[in-house]
């Protein structure tokens, strides 16, 4: 097939550091290529890809110092993708709702993958109008939010790891982890909380954007006045996978309906289980008793914590060759594909 990806312009393809669907796009472009596909990838100059690119712009915005529009270039993107619309055999859009009025335009098949939340009540209008558009969700539990709204979704499709890139650990480390972002629905309080609550040392992999600077210098920087506590920063792919590896466990306490949540996929390919509380898909992704647990306080999770040398990190392995593949990924959007061409 001749396919388009069609990335976001906020970080690289793949991210230098932190950026999840960036990431995803990237593994499964390179995949899409490997099986043979003509792939042409839409990002920004400085991605790193096998298939053909064309950059709308020339780095990831959010590491460009000169901080441009991003709906401006995301409209450059756009309409640099849908002129070449005939290329190509079906475009596939992670640009969440910014690609539905051009998809309308074109005889070409367009298929969208939502990798955002979908609880805001602005959405509806959007879904409203869309309903005929072709969706992809990356979990069952992310299409609650609009589960009363006649859309058309094509598949759900978990994101899926190059686990030829991920070691596998079958020793446990001595210290917890949380990697992601620092805001208020991640909820890094409450890891330091559980770290606290157990004795052990937490290691803190995480960005922090803009937006949440005054959240972080007000409520998370007076937490990591502890011996205990080690804000670590962002990681690059490299370090992140040594950082999961080497951990006893991952700490996941998020507060949101989180749509996937990538860390946890690839801390569990290391061998590392998580602790997280069941919000959003964590339990589509975590199998209580079998490659982590779930608890809502602290408490639960403290107590959770405390019995993680009864999970099997081969297990944790397996769960995710078996069902977080970026060759299971890959095939699940192949079928998506013919769906939408056929």
């Amino acid at each position: 097939m001749r396919i388009a990806q069609v990335a976001p312009l906020y970080e690289s393809v793949p991210p230098k550091l932190y950026g999840g669907t960036e990431r995803v796009v990237a593994w499964l472009t390179e995949e899409l290529v490997r099986r043979g596909h003509e792939v042409t990838l839409f990002a920004t100059a400085d991605s790193l890809t096998s298939a053909h690119l064309v950059a709308p712009y020339k780095r990831a915005l959010r590491l460009d110092p000169a901080r441009p529009d991003p709906v401006a270039l995301h409209t450059v993107e756009l309409a640099q993708v849908f002129r070449r619309a005939a290329q190509f055999d079906v475009i596939h859009c992670h640009v969440d709702y910014l690609a539905f009025p051009f998809g309308r335009l074109v005889p070409t098949p367009v298929v969208h993958t939502l990798h955002g939340r979908l609880d805001l009540k602005s959405l509806a209008h959007v879904f409203r109008e869309f309903s005929d558009v072709p969706l992809v969700s990356i979990s069952e539990s992310q299409r609650e939010p609009v589960g009363s709204l006649p859309l058309n979704w094509v598949a759900t499709v978990h994101h899926g790891l190059p686990l030829d890139d991920i070691p596998f650990r079958p020793a446990p480390g001595r210290y917890l982890a949380f990697l992601g972002r620092i805001s208020p629905e991640k909820r890094v309080d409450l890891a330091i909380a559980v770290a606290k609550r157990v004795g052990l040392p937490l290691r803190i992999a995480a960005k922090v954007d803009v937006s949440d600077g005054a959240y972080f210098e007000r409520e998370i920087r007076p937490l990591l006045d502890h011996p205990l506590i080690e804000f670590v920063g962002e990681l690059g792919d490299d370090e992140k996978v040594t950082f999961l590896g080497e951990a006893l466990c991952l700490l996941f306490p998020i507060d949101w309906p989180e749509p996937f949540g990538l860390a946890m996929i690839e801390a569990l390919a290391c061998g590392t289980p998580v602790v997280a509380r069941p919000c959003g898909s964590v339990p589509e992704v975590v199998r209580d008793g079998v490659t982590g647990y779930l608890g809502e306080s602290v408490d639960e999770l403290a107590r959770a914590v405390k019995r993680i040398d009864l999970v099997d990190r081969a297990r944790c392995r397996a769960d995710v060759e078996e069902r977080f593949s970026v060759g299971a990924m890959a095939n699940r959007y192949e079928v998506a594909y013919r769906k939408v061409i056929g």
